[in-house]
């Protein structure tokens, strides 16, 4: 199953109808077919509904596999996307040419139910896997919300939106006021206990979907804020302030800890010349600015 309890999706590409109809009969049960009955009918179907798998046919009129394949291979949208090559041929030379462009497996004609389900289903499992690998490796283990990585790349691709569009955008760095006297007077485990609990209180104030929570590094977390004029930011800003204020975090079964949070907010409408970096930066700058006026304070940059 792929993320989320959805079916797989699987791509089988044969201009032969009964070849269509057998392949789907096997596969249909585990996985979402979509067919194609040409070479270009087949990338037109990739890129609409971006498989999991595709198994393409080689023997085919007018563009046939290793040629789709090429094809496929120079589109960037779906250039990733694993081919298992599915075909009468038997040589070994025809095999070795399918694996040199890099299908990443080779099944034969006639079928045998039997290997069709289980060489989809390995490379269906190796899929699997890497995504969860990838989702793993963009998320912060302690807390569970995005890492730096992901923000990172996040960062990237709403900046360049935001150039495009011109429309504002807001990112709120956020730090716990002194955090190391959590660690060393309650212990570095109850100090984990307070990062999740910040990390819980952050999502659930930012209420649209395309906006993002992080945990930038250490006990310093980040918020961005898509089309978001400088208003906008800093009330959120000062509500997450004020919620973290009221917030109780409880320990030792009896007692509870308290804790502020620090807050620096920039807001601009970037401009192509203008430096993705200075603009974490002043954020940043605004932040140890909040720090230095007494903690538990909420500083815009200029």
């Amino acid at each position: 199953m792929a993320e989320g309890g959805n079916k797989n999706t699987l791509l089988v590409v044969d201009d032969e109808k009964m070849n269509l109809k057998v392949l789907t009969n096997i596969l249909i049960s585990e996985y979402t077919i979509f067919t194609a009955s040409n070479g270009k009918n087949a990338i037109e179907k990739a890129k609409e509904y971006k498989p999991d798998l595709i198994l393409l046919d080689i023997i085919m009129p007018e563009m046939d596999g290793f040629q789709t394949f090429s094809e496929i291979k120079k589109c960037d949208e779906i250039k990733n996307i694993p081919v298992i090559f599915v075909t009468g041929l038997s040589t070994t030379e025809d095999e070795e040419k399918g694996l040199a462009m890099d299908a990443v497996d080779y099944i034969t004609k006639p079928f045998s139910s039997t290997i069709v389900k289980l060489r989809v289903r390995n490379q269906i499992q190796i899929i699997n896997q890497m995504r969860t690998i990838e989702r793993l490796s963009m998320m912060d283990q302690l807390t569970g919300i995005p890492n730096r990585r992901s923000f990172d790349e996040r960062l990237q691709m709403e900046w360049r939106n935001s150039v495009r569009e011109q429309w504002p955008i807001s990112l709120l760095m956020i730090d716990i006021d002194k955090f190391k006297n959590v660690n060393d007077t309650y212990g570095h485990q109850q100090g984990d206990v307070v990062l999740k609990s910040i990390a819980k209180i952050l999502p659930s104030l930012i209420r649209r979907p395309c906006d993002i929570a992080a945990r930038w590094g250490g006990e310093e977390f980040v918020i961005l804020l898509l089309n978001t004029p400088f208003e906008g930011a800093m009330g959120i800003a000062e509500k997450i302030r004020a919620t973290v204020e009221e917030t109780e975090i409880p320990y030792n079964g009896d007692s509870v800890i308290k804790i502020t949070v620090s807050i620096g907010v920039k807001t601009m409408i970037p401009a192509r010349d203008d430096n993705i970096n200075a603009f974490i930066s002043n954020a940043d700058k605004a932040l140890y600015a909040a720090k230095a006026a007494g903690r538990n304070k909420v500083i815009s940059s200029e």
